[in-house]
């Protein structure tokens, strides 16, 4: 089975989508799973894990609503507000939607660059180790330092980081990244994403060459059996179609083993989510 680990569905509103800037323009509409389907069979992917797009228990119930509609979603990462102060409840109930494997904050829109070590917060993240699900981490460099203390403090949390932590390959910057990229894969249960990249490069003038350094890098920290592929679909059509972007991970990784390619483009996703 061949997994696109981390794609978003949504129903277009401009007030609530406001991080759709002008310059989105060509994701300002409406995308479901009968936009997705045609996508998938022509790449020969054969399911998807939905993440949220937006932060409200509303977004986590229309993604598990689709997903008892469309086969196509295996597994869905919501949002629960991992700092209230009934959270152990609020999971304990979410125990009985099995879809429902994961959680997602939006870190990276976060301007504290402390948000994942506040107490309120840390505590959240225990009573997802204890209702054993998933958590993903999405980050910019402001964050690098509280995203290793909150990994340092919860080493039973099976954690992901979405989009490679977003380096900056439009303007070619790579230390500061690769540096945290080692830190941070030096915890065994952390495991990391090949997504989101496209749109991190120069969306109309990028090459296959640009992603190669990038995707290596975490191929050398993460190791073969800790990736797992995403489209980041549809935010990725700022700067590449679904076909391109397979073709972007498929090049950057270089060459595989076949229990390695197994394991990138659908065995790890599943072992990770419990798919």
């Amino acid at each position: 089975m061949r997994i696109d680990a981390h794609q978003h569905f949504w129903l277009y509103d401009r007030q609530r989508d406001a991080w759709i800037t002008n310059e989105m323009a060509a994701i300002m509409r409406n995308f479901m799973p009968t936009d997705l389907g045609p996508l998938l069979k022509e790449n020969d992917i054969d399911g998807v894990v939905a993440v949220q797009a937006s932060q409200s228990l509303e977004e986590t119930m229309f993604l598990v609503d689709l997903s008892s509609i469309y086969a196509m979603v295996k597994g869905v990462v919501g949002w629960v507000d991992l700092q209230a102060e009934d959270i152990d409840e609020q999971l304990e109930q979410f125990r009985a939607i099995p879809i429902l494997k994961g959680f997602r904050h939006v870190i990276e829109a976060e301007q504290d660059p402390d948000f994942l070590t506040r107490p309120a917060f840390l505590n959240g993240i225990r009573m997802l180790t204890k209702h054993d699900y998933t958590y993903d981490l999405l980050v910019r460099p402001r964050h690098f330092h509280s995203t290793l203390d909150c990994v340092g403090q919860n080493p039973n949390q099976r954690f992901v980081l979405d989009h490679m932590a977003k380096p900056n390959i439009k303007n070619g910057e790579f230390d500061d990244w690769a540096v945290f990229i080692e830190r941070l894969a030096a915890f065994p249960n952390v495991y990391c994403k090949v997504s989101g990249l496209v749109t991190e490069a120069a969306w109309s003038d990028w090459t296959l060459n640009d992603f190669k350094m990038y995707v290596q890098h975490v191929v050398d920290c993460f190791g073969k059996d800790r990736l797992m592929f995403g489209s980041d679909w549809p935010v990725c059509l700022l700067g590449a179609g679904y076909p391109q972007v397979v073709e972007i991970a498929d090049t950057a990784l270089g060459n595989l083993t076949e229990p390695e390619k197994a394991a990138f483009w659908g065995e790890t996703a599943k072992r990770f989510y419990s798919i």
